[in-house]
């Protein structure tokens, strides 16, 4: 079996450690890991990321900059690493950084690029009913999602899973490619292609609005309605998740908000299961709707 190939990873979002779990399996941990640092969670601690605590776990040196810096550029030089590999890392990298490896950065991009370029591919494709996807390996240059493609491998989604679930399958997917292809770009052997910028679209940031629906649409006799419905609480079952107002039984104005927890497509109709209801746990919806 030939040595696995050394490199330096950057992430910091459980996505990256989806991806480092199956890299590990396949046999190819990082030499070193960059994460963002640890943040506030309350007003007691500091919080790491997923992947800081990954690489803690594995016995794997970790460090955590605020700036991509001289400082920080030094520390890098230090591994000799032939190639970086970047997921989720939620940074932008500079190009002084991204100029050390002798063959560049790779970043893994669930998407079929130049389609769905930016911070949300999942969300969107699941959002637009895009089952024809794919997990892209590219070259990072200086622009968001804009490098070489080096590896592409198709992705057909049969029913759409909660995002959580779809996320883990991608980055699994990307792990296993990036294995595959690693030996024979790093020796010079593969190299990437232009993408068609002429084709490229770009994801919009998610906000804890998009998840609001209509009560209405939710009761809506129209299938079409009720399938975006749908995929719009699988897209949002992480964050910011889909909520709607109901007005409240014994008040002529005010309205409970409510969560969506879980919910399936069955005979061409939305069927919600559980919901949260504002200020209670979370429930049957038939239960919540014989107490509203």
């Amino acid at each position: 079996m030939p040595e696995p190939i050394p490199y330096i990873f950057f992430g910091s979002a459980i996505a990256s450690v989806h991806l480092l779990n199956e890299l590990a399996k396949l046999g190819s941990k990082p030499t070193f890991i960059v994460t963002t640092p640890d943040k506030p969670a309350d007003r007691l601690a500091l919080t790491p990321t997923p992947v800081k605590v990954w690489a803690n776990e594995h016995g794997i040196p970790v460090t955590t900059p605020d700036k991509l810096d001289e400082e920080f550029i030094k520390e890098l030089r230090t591994y000799d690493c032939p190639v970086y590999i970047v997921a989720a890392y939620g940074k932008i990298i500079p190009q002084a950084v991204i100029d050390i490896p002798k063959r560049g950065a790779l970043n893994i991009h669930p998407s079929a690029l130049p389609l769905y370029r930016g911070a949300t591919p999942l969300q969107s494709s699941m959002l637009d009913d895009t089952k024809e996807t794919a997990v892209s390996i590219i070259l990072i240059d200086s622009l968001m999602d804009h490098g070489p493609i080096v590896a592409q491998e198709p992705v057909t989604i049969k029913e759409w899973p909660i995002y959580e679930e779809f996320e883990k399958m991608m980055f699994e997917r990307g792990a296993k490619l990036l294995v595959s292809i690693l030996p024979d770009w790093v020796s010079g052997k593969t190299h990437g292609y232009e993408q068609d910028h002429t084709r490229a679209t770009f994801t919009k940031k998610i906000t804890k609005e998009d998840g609001l629906v209509d009560y209405a649409d939710i009761t809506s006799d129209s299938p079409k309605v009720q399938y975006d419905i749908y995929r719009k609480i699988q897209a949002f079952h992480l964050w910011p998740t889909v909520y709607f107002f109901i007005p409240a039984s014994n008040s002529n104005t005010k309205k409970i908000r409510v969560k969506i927890t879980n919910a399936y497509w069955h005979n061409n109709t939305l069927i919600i299961d559980k919901v949260i209801p504002e200020g209670r746990k979370e429930m049957d919806y038939e239960i919540f709707l014989r107490n509203i």
